[in-house]
């Protein structure tokens, strides 16, 4: 059958599985932006330091790089659709401690509780939702799939930073992680009315070892496919150069900027319509010039916005650069998602990602954590200078890799 004559397949958003998914997670992507900078304004407030919020996203990243040794063993193993609403329920019930204990005053050793049991919640979700995805909708319609569900997720970004703000300002960032909370039940009503396709599982003693075995299987499988072994390593340096970025743009905007929580709010609203345009052409772009083009340029890109926001003071050309920043990582972001999820068997994916995001993840508390201290000791523009220039790099380093191939996704893995 020619390309003319081939009937044109539905939208995915007519599809009930998917329509289903897409809208509970966007509700729950709602919430998430309200904690987004509830959080860190929560801990700016109570004891004025950006390195306390560097250290408190340095120790919730450890928490999650630790749930992630055993996250895709457990994905791989279990329903995945249950896990998606136990997951959700238990941050419901954590997130919702916060503002009941903040009600009787500041207790910030409460955050270092909480988000380091979120983050770990999180990352098995996270591991659940890539695999979802995977048994939603066909191999060809991952990226697509992806791309709507950054898009409309970042939609929502764009008015949850502004309300998280107003929130904050008039009743305290406490009230806006509640929000964040009620998010979570959402979502998990959303997952109980889904159905995923069956999902493979490996029966064999040999898929049946310790986690540390399991675990290891998903790593050796990125090792063995040239193109996912050189994405690790480059997305492992990337994320230790910006993780920290969000709360060094906050104490930017609040400390040597003097703006408003409302101010804030706006920035990252702005910063989040940038998420939304580079999700929504992924897959045309991708399709165009290929996968390397679609990842090369993209970090190039974020490192370039980075650096000029370290060198301007506008709060305009900020938030426009922060969008910029923003595009461009979600471009970068759902092409290597999408990778993994086409290149992988569905009973080793849970494990592959899991390893993917442990190793890829594991800088990233060290990367915020100095991120936030250097910003203290020498000023935010040296630090997001540099951090701008290194992702420069990175996308120089791709050229000469395997990452610039158009179509990896039709090379055979030697696993």
């Amino acid at each position: 059958m020619t390309p003319a004559n081939r009937p044109a397949r539905r939208p995915l958003w007519h599809d009930r599985n998917f329509a289903i998914f897409w809208t509970a997670q966007t509700l729950s992507a709602a919430g998430d932006s309200f904690a987004y900078i509830a959080v860190p304004l929560l801990v700016l407030r109570a004891t004025g330091s950006v390195a306390q919020m560097g250290l408190l996203t340095g120790v919730a990243g450890a928490a999650s790089i630790f749930a992630g040794i055993g996250a895709g063993v457990l994905v791989d193993r279990v329903d995945r659709r249950t896990l998606l609403i136990c997951c959700d329920l238990a941050r419901m019930l954590l997130y919702g401690v916060i503002p009941l204990v903040w009600a009787f005053g500041p207790q910030v050793w409460l955050l270092y509780v909480i988000l380091p049991a979120c983050e770990a919640i999180g990352m098995v979700f996270q591991v659940t939702y890539v695999t979802a995805v995977r048994n939603l909708v066909d191999a060809d319609r991952i990226t697509e799939a992806n791309g709507f569900l950054y898009a409309s997720m970042a939609a929502v970004g764009v008015a949850g930073p502004l309300l998280a703000g107003l929130v904050a300002g008039l009743l305290g960032p406490a009230a806006a992680i509640a929000f964040d909370a009620a998010s979570f039940a959402l979502s998990a009503g959303g997952a109980f009315f889904i159905r995923l396709r069956v999902q493979d599982r490996a029966d064999t003693a040999s898929e049946r070892e310790r986690p540390w075995a399991e675990f290891m299987a998903g790593a050796r499988f990125l090792w063995r496919h040239p193109v996912l072994r050189t994405l690790t390593f480059e997305l492992s340096l990337y994320i230790f150069l910006t993780v920290g970025l969000t709360n060094v743009l906050i104490f930017d905007l609040r400390h040597d900027l003097h703006q408003s929580y409302a101010v804030v709010g706006v920035v990252l609203g702005v910063a989040a319509l940038g998420t939304v345009a580079g999700s929504m052409v992924t897959a045309r772009l991708r399709r165009k010039i290929g996968f390397g083009a679609s990842w090369i340029v993209p970090v190039a890109g974020s490192g370039v916005a980075i650096a000029c926001i370290g060198v301007t003071r506008a709060v305009p050309v900020i938030a426009v650069l922060a969008a910029i920043y923003m595009a461009c990582e979600s471009v970068g972001g759902i092409c290597s998602m999408s990778l993994r999820q086409e290149v992988t068997p569905d009973h080793l994916l849970g494990r592959v990602t899991s390893a993917f995001w442990t190793i890829h993840g594991a800088p990233g508390p060290v990367g915020a954590a100095l991120l936030g201290w250097a910003a203290g000791r020498y000023g935010v523009g040296p630090v997001l200078v540099t951090a701008g220039t290194g992702c420069l790099l990175l996308a120089a380093i791709a050229l000469f890799t395997p990452i610039r191939l158009a179509a990896p996704e039709r090379m055979s893995t030697a696993a």
